[in-house]
């Protein structure tokens, strides 16, 4: 398991790579879909593959553990016998989502206490633990245990935050050290830059991870409040740290103008659930701007979804189609945008790849930019 640096954009820091996995390559940047408890919501797996041709998709530890639980997944040989998915697969340890959990979790130096979400059952989630559930899921790339601080959090509460990530960090490492995989193949341990919005912070959780001996590195506790502004400096300020021949992985966004403004301060990879999330409320991402095909104005609008598309549903069906589906709650509306907002957010890391590698990355991007916030 390796990553190759291709190309650095002149003018950005922009950079196409390949990161080289057991399931296959990757190129970068790229998109990942969130297939959290195992499937990328209503989309089927031959979509991921042959319309969207998405490279790698999450699965997320904290729902994989509570169902289907381990014993299936370690019985049916990891999540991707049990998912049928051949591709490279990243599991998010569960952080986010068991800190998300205000009222239902308690933190302390051993991990954290958290109930279930689904029948309120009590857990607990250490460095260790989470390591082990990730090497039962079996994914190609795996992510250290961490604690998410809240956006608006203070200088103190973002500090106490970051060292006991950082201590939690040292206890993943050597229980992944300690431990092998499960199904006959490496696997990737990405150590998480935490600091909030702090640049003294972010500065010192970048060199302390920037010095354990990884696969590659992934930036959290961004998109999570804070305004734009402050998360691309704070992207700046991690990325001027990190090793420069490791993937950077910024974790939960965004939009596609973060992503395109992201890549430019040198990011490599991707997740949001944004694309599927806005399209089952019927919310279309293109490359000329946002539509709302809830609206009137779609009804009578018999052209293609996407002619240019990859995706035979942006081909064969018209807008004022997909505006009656969503209309009236059929499930194939919700296929239809989700698939779209999918192939879409992978056409546009695809050419940012391109223009990477051709040298006009920045013209590209900045041209584009005003584009993509506009409202059809």
């Amino acid at each position: 398991m390796s990553y190759s640096l291709e190309k650095t954009d002149s003018k950005s820091s922009a950079r196409a790579g390949i990161l080289h996995t057991p399931h296959g390559d990757i190129p970068t940047p790229i998109f990942m879909p969130v297939g959290t408890a195992g499937t990328v919501k209503a989309v089927h797996q031959r979509e991921l593959r042959e319309d969207i041709d998405a490279k790698i998709i999450l699965g997320n530890t904290y729902h994989l553990y509570l169902r289907p639980g381990c014993d299936i997944l370690k019985a049916a040989g990891g999540l991707h016998k049990f998912n049928g998915w051949e591709r490279p697969l990243l599991t998010d340890s569960g952080g986010f989502q068991v800190f998300s959990l205000a009222d239902n979790r308690k933190i302390k130096e051993e991990g954290c206490t958290f109930r279930s979400h689904i029948d309120g059952s009590k857990h607990l989630f250490t460095p260790e633990n989470v390591m082990d559930i990730q090497r039962i899921i079996g994914a190609d790339i795996i992510m250290a245990f961490d604690e998410c601080c809240p956006g608006d959090a203070d200088h103190r509460y973002a500090k106490q935050s970051m060292e006991l990530t950082h201590r939690w960090l040292d206890r993943c490492l050597a229980r992944f050290n300690e431990t092998e995989p499960l199904y006959g193949y490496d696997q990737m341990l990405f150590p998480i830059v935490q600091g909030c919005q702090y640049r003294d912070l972010r500065i010192e959780s970048a060199n302390y991870i920037a010095e354990r001996t990884t696969s590659g590195c992934a930036i959290g506790g961004l998109a999570v409040g804070e305004p734009t502004e402050v998360m691309y400096e704070m992207i700046e300020v991690v990325n001027d740290i990190l090793p420069k021949d490791k993937p950077r992985y910024l974790m939960g966004v965004g939009t596609p103008q973060n992503i395109l403004e992201a890549i430019m301060r040198g990011v490599d990879m991707f997740d949001c659930v944004m694309p599927t999330r806005n399209g089952r409320n019927g919310l279309l991402f293109t490359m000329h701007g946002t539509i709302n095909i809830k609206n009137r104005k779609w009804e009578d609008c018999f052209e293609p979804i996407d002619p240019e598309s990859p995706a035979e549903a942006d081909r064969v069906y018209t807008l004022a189609y997909l505006h009656h589906l969503i209309r009236a709650e059929e499930i194939l509306g919700l296929q239809i945008c989700s698939i779209h907002n999918l192939t879409f957010y992978l056409r546009l890391v695809t050419e940012a790849r391109k223009h990477i590698i051709e040298g006009d990355y920045t013209n590209w991007a900045t041209s584009l930019l005003p584009q993509l916030g506009k409202r059809l």
